[in-house]
């Protein structure tokens, strides 16, 4: 933990996900299935190419992802989230459901959030256990 403001739990939080970019990356990852550079760097967001390969080294060190070379194209990564980042599943629920009550969200979103509530521990157990197996798969290569 360098150069760290303090070891505040809130704090430390911050100093990994406290920018614009770092939670959607793991969204896209976590419940749209991105796992190559191209396909979040084509987000509704808009994020720069800088700026994400920025924020993916940032995930990898903090180990919240890992990146892998693509068995059918060596030449690109497959980015997948670690068990750190799996964990991360339950928060990005909440923050996704705190928007939809306070913020303006689209109406398919809004539905999409909302099955995710509806489906309860159960869900997110299973959303979890399959992004867990992937995780498996690509560390074995």
């Amino acid at each position: 933990m360098k150069n760290c403001k303090s070891y505040c739990p809130m704090n430390q939080a911050l100093e990994v996900f406290g920018d614009k970019w770092t939670l959607l990356i793991i969204r896209d990852i976590m419940f749209d299935r991105k796992r190559y550079f191209r396909e979040m760097l084509n987000s509704d967001e808009k994020i720069a190419s800088n700026i994400l390969t920025n924020r993916l080294t940032k995930l990898e060190e903090f180990g919240i992802l890992i990146k892998t070379k693509d068995a059918h194209h060596k030449q690109k990564n497959v980015y997948s989230l670690t068990e750190r980042g799996i964990d991360l599943m339950p928060v990005m629920i909440e923050i996704a459901n705190w928007s939809t009550k306070h913020r303006e969200v689209s109406e398919k979103d809004r539905i999409h959030v909302g099955e995710l509530i509806a489906g309860g521990q159960k869900l997110q157990d299973k959303m979890q256990d399959a992004l867990k197996k992937e995780l498996e798969l690509v560390s074995k290569k």
